[in-house]
């Protein structure tokens, strides 16, 4: 590769509000170093929870912290195009990796070039001029030679038997390690602890064997002797410590033996010889300077260890006797001090299962040295294998690279409406409408509460599917349409990036405006729920009232057979004054109404047009112009921060992107529609011949106005029309009968 200029000439385009850096050569991806990150949409993307190959992305996350950020893009892009004869191939992403487009100038190059060939080779495509993602995918049966490089080698790696039961052994007592053939198998460091811990095993044991009868005192007995001797000790011990406490003081012996009443509440039970209530006594009948009885006398509970005792340390120790004296038992305790101040420095206890016969053969072979052997000549082969790993990240890089930078470094496959961006999880379907912007969330209240901040209308979705338990959550933005029937719990359907299908229900919804046509009749929408809820009322106050009066007239009806006594109620008598004070009222409202249509159709036909226009944009007008404002704030950036992203822009989501992102349901071009709909509501004549009346009432009105009416009927209907001369000729004065002059005389 040539060295990269120091200034590259940048290219930007706009979308989403701001600039945003063309990447459409290598040379471009080569120098994204220079490239101030400012002017970088994104700073970091999570691995987890997008529509991109996880194995590349992990392959870029070198510190494996779960996120991908600018140092490590650009090391990778580095790294993938001084791979390349030109890393323009970066920029083609193909599938395929063409083998002539590796840069065999350099060792690390002819190296993956020389695996890149062996692979196809070993897959039978030996022919083959490129390679892909299928052939470097399943790693595991590339390397499934016996040496692979990894330093661990398994049972296959040797052909005989004493070696490989020895690896097995490995593997049981010290754990194994997977190959990178996906078998078990064991390293350097294994062998090394299995014979360090055969050693200290084996000089544990000959410690012992060394001291001669003064560890062990019963010889191979002893371990079994001095087991008998550790499941009596602290009942006996308990025995002889009650025995010196009556020997202290007298009085005390009645109560270190039990009272009687707890004898009686045992008693009372079924018992066994094991019962818990009767183990709790005194191994034996207390007294001062009492031996411990060994043939008889002694607690029930306790007669199998104890006989086990007798037969295993008592008698081989002291000889055969009845009773053992407290001395006797402190010279027992004595002899096994050794033994057990032995067992508690145990050494290289891992190997213990293997028995020590087993581990001293293993210590007396040649088997440290043909491990060691059989390791070192794995790890010669390091160098084909790592190749072997750095085929699949070239193939991988070469195919995704690109691709990932136009969803971090700037967001093209997000704006330009093509292919989806890779923090797009798939569509919903819900509602006549179906949403491409939805993305994975983990946990809906956290994502929640920053997704809020982005202006947008979401919907939270559960999304199941019941035939493989599958489950998932996701939130959806709607960004055209109304939100009149989005509701929590109404179901629809999600269609993965697979082109899976997934129930979907809306669990928890974010209200934004949608859009600028839901803003122009919301206010209507308001009044006429307003007056459905006035309606709702009154009729519901008016149900109450009826139920209140037929419940006490049901009250007040006297008892069968008998007079009712109470007086009917007077009927109540019509209110004058509130009957007046009504018609005045309406009359006033009428005139008012009058005054205002008299006045209007005096207007120009044009007048009455814009008149009319200004009346909607009053009512409509404000509420447009508060969605309008928020609409253009849209921002996609809290919703991808809210998922791990670290979005370095304000990805606006303006009216005219939102609605290509949201598809309404409309009918193809070209189809049929039949209006007449067998099953519609019959509708009341009423409301058409009010308006029809409404209306010829107007054009009466305005005819009228005009002299139209009195000039049709010729004087007979109408108000003749005055002119606006007629209008200020002054009227003429009427002489009074008789010719004279009125006035004072």
């Amino acid at each position: 590769m040539t060295d990269k200029p120091k200034n590259h000439t940048w290219r930007f385009f706009r979308a989403g509000g701001f600039d945003q850096v063309r990447l459409e050569t290598g040379a471009d991806l080569m120098n994204l170093d220079q490239l101030d990150q400012k002017l970088w949409v994104a700073l970091a993307c999570p691995v987890a929870g997008v529509e991109f190959d996880t194995t590349t992305l992990g392959m870029i996350d070198t510190d494996k912290d779960g996120r991908i950020r600018p140092p490590e893009l650009m090391a990778a892009i580095r790294w993938a195009g001084g791979l390349l004869k030109s890393a323009d191939e970066l920029v083609r992403g193909t599938a395929e990796l063409p083998l002539a487009a590796i840069n065999d100038a350099t060792a690390e190059g002819q190296a993956i070039l020389e695996s890149a060939r062996k692979i196809l080779a070993n897959l039978g495509k030996a022919d083959a001029a490129a390679i892909g993602p299928e052939e470097t995918a399943d790693l595991t049966k590339l390397w499934a030679t016996p040496f692979n490089g990894d330093g661990v080698i398994t049972a296959d790696s040797t052909t005989s038997k004493e070696t490989r039961q020895v690896i097995g052994e490995i593997i049981a007592t010290q754990g194994g390690e997977t190959d990178r053939s996906g078998k078990p198998g064991v390293s350097q460091a294994k062998v090394d602890a299995l014979f360090a811990e055969a050693a200290a095993f084996d000089g544990w044991h000959r410690q012992a064997e060394g001291a001669a009868g003064a560890v062990q005192p019963l010889g191979a007995d002893t371990a079994a002797a001095f087991a008998a001797w550790q499941a009596v000790r602290a009942k006996v011990d308990d025995f002889f410590g009650r025995c010196r406490l009556a020997a202290y003081d007298a009085r005390a012996v009645a109560a270190l033996n039990r009272e009687e009443k707890e004898y009686l509440a045992v008693a009372a039970k079924d018992l066994t010889i094991t019962a818990e209530e009767v183990a709790g006594f005194p191994l034996a009948m207390v007294g001062a300077g009492q031996a411990l009885p060994l043939t008889g006398g002694h607690n029930p509970a306790w007669a199998g260890a104890l006989s086990a005792f007798v037969s295993k340390v008592v008698t081989p120790m002291l000889g055969a006797r009845a009773a053992l004296t407290e001395s006797e038992w402190a010279a027992i305790g004595a002899r096994f001090a050794p033994y057990e101040a032995w067992l508690g420095a145990k050494a290289g206890a891992t190997v213990e299962p293997l028995g020590l016969d087993r581990v001293r053969a293993i210590l007396g072979g040649k088997e440290k040295a043909t491990l060691t052997a059989l390791i070192a000549k794995d790890k010669a082969e390091e160098g084909n294998a790592n190749a072997i790993a750095l085929v699949d990240r070239l193939v991988r890089y070469h195919r995704d690279l690109h691709r990932l930078c136009i969803n971090f470094v700037n967001f093209r496959d997000f704006y330009d409406r093509g292919e989806p961006a890779i923090f797009q999880a798939g569509v919903l379907y819900l509602d006549q409408r179906s949403c491409s912007l939805c993305l994975r969330v983990e946990d809906v209240g956290k994502h929640a509460a920053m997704a809020g901040m982005a202006g947008t209308y979401l919907a939270y979705c559960d999304c199941v599917r019941k035939g493989s338990g599958e489950k998932m959550q996701i939130v959806a933005a709607f960004t055209d349409g109304d939100s009149d029937n989005l509701m929590v719990g109404r179901n629809g359907v999600f269609y993965d990036r697979k082109g899976r299908d997934w129930d979907a229900t809306i669990t928890k919804i974010i209200e934004n405006p949608i859009s600028i046509r839901q803003a122009f009749w919301a206010p209507y929408k308001k009044f006429v729920r307003m007056i459905e809820e006035q309606i709702a009322k009154r009729a519901a106050a008016a149900d109450t009232a009826a139920t209140d009066k037929l419940a006490k007239a049901a009250t007040e009806v006297a008892p069968a057979g008998k007079a009712a006594t109470a007086a009917a109620p007077a009927p109540k008598k019509f209110d004058v004054g509130v009957i007046a004070a009504m018609g005045v009222a309406l009359g006033a409202i009428g005139t008012f109404l009058a005054t205002v249509f008299a006045k209007f159709v005096e207007l120009k036909p044009i007048e009455i047009a814009l008149v009319l226009v200004a009346v909607v944009l009053l009512i409509s007008g404000p509420s447009m112009l508060m969605a309008y404002l928020k609409l253009r704030k849209r921002n996609l950036g809290p919703i991808l921060d809210a998922n791990g992203w670290a979005v370095n822009a304000k990805a606006r989501i303006n009216v005219p992107f939102g609605a290509s992102l949201t598809d309404v349901a409309v009918l193809p071009p070209g189809s049929q529609r039949d209006l007449v709909d067998p099953f519609a509501e019959k509708r009341s004549p009423w409301p058409k011949v009010i308006v029809v009346l409404i209306l010829l009432w107007i054009a009466y009105a305005v005819l009228n106005r005009k002299g139209c009416i009195y000039d049709w009927t010729g004087g007979w209907c109408g108000t003749q029309r005055v002119t606006q001369g007629e209008k200020a000729k002054p009227e003429a004065v009427v002489p009074p009968p008789g010719g004279g002059v009125t006035g004072a005389q």
